[in-house]
């Protein structure tokens, strides 16, 4: 089977995500809440590469190349408001990284994603949020020792490291923290239960 139509449509879907990312920092709007555009565009993204999946199975590094494995990474990453999509991605990821067909670093971010969103530690400190001194920092971890020996043990930084970088670049998108924490948290905790992360 031909995949090279396939990993240019998944291709075509991340560089519509990162081509909206982009204007909403251009506008100042990326940290003023879920953009609802963004949301449609990533539920829209979603569906079209379940779609895929049900169709191709994973789009591993063997079958579509490392640039479409790393965009439907993206994808699946973005689909906040599809937990069940997600979860169903993770499994098949981490089957993939067992047989060397894609990148654990993925699996580790998504890991980390339905942890926080389901109210978990993280394993490897890879989400970040506002706290409430207006700080860039990682959303709870296990233990520190702990997530720096998983990160090492996948070419990655240290926590310390990360924390530093995702702080520059949000300062360098001129990312501001929410005027009030308590509400936005309050918001989450609501937007969660909505879509089905937590009950």
């Amino acid at each position: 089977m031909d995949y090279k139509s396939t990993a240019e449509r998944i291709i075509d879907l991340k560089n519509a995500d990162l081509a909206l990312r982009d204007k909403l920092v251009q506008n100042g709007q990326l940290s003023k809440g879920y953009n609802e555009e963004m949301k449609e565009l990533h539920n829209r993204n979603a569906k079209t590469l379940n779609e895929i999946i049900d169709t191709i199975g994973y789009p591993t590094l063997d079958k579509v190349g490392k640039e479409a494995s790393e965009a439907t990474w993206l994808i699946i990453q973005h689909s906040i408001g599809q937990p069940e999509f997600i979860k169903k991605c993770a499994e098949l990821l981490e089957i993939a990284v067992r047989e060397k067909k894609a990148d654990p670093i993925n699996l580790a971010y998504l890991t980390d994603r339905i942890a926080v969103f389901e109210g978990k530690p993280q394993l490897y400190g890879t989400q970040f949020d506002w706290d409430e001194i207006g700080e860039l920092s990682p959303n709870p971890i296990d233990n520190l020792n702990k997530v720096n020996k998983r990160r090492k043990s996948i070419r990655l930084n240290s926590l310390e490291e990360q924390t530093e970088i995702i702080r520059r670049q949000a300062q360098a998108e001129n990312q501001t923290p929410p005027t009030d924490f308590e509400k936005k948290k309050k918001e989450m905790k609501e937007w969660k239960k909505k879509v089905g992360w937590t009950k």
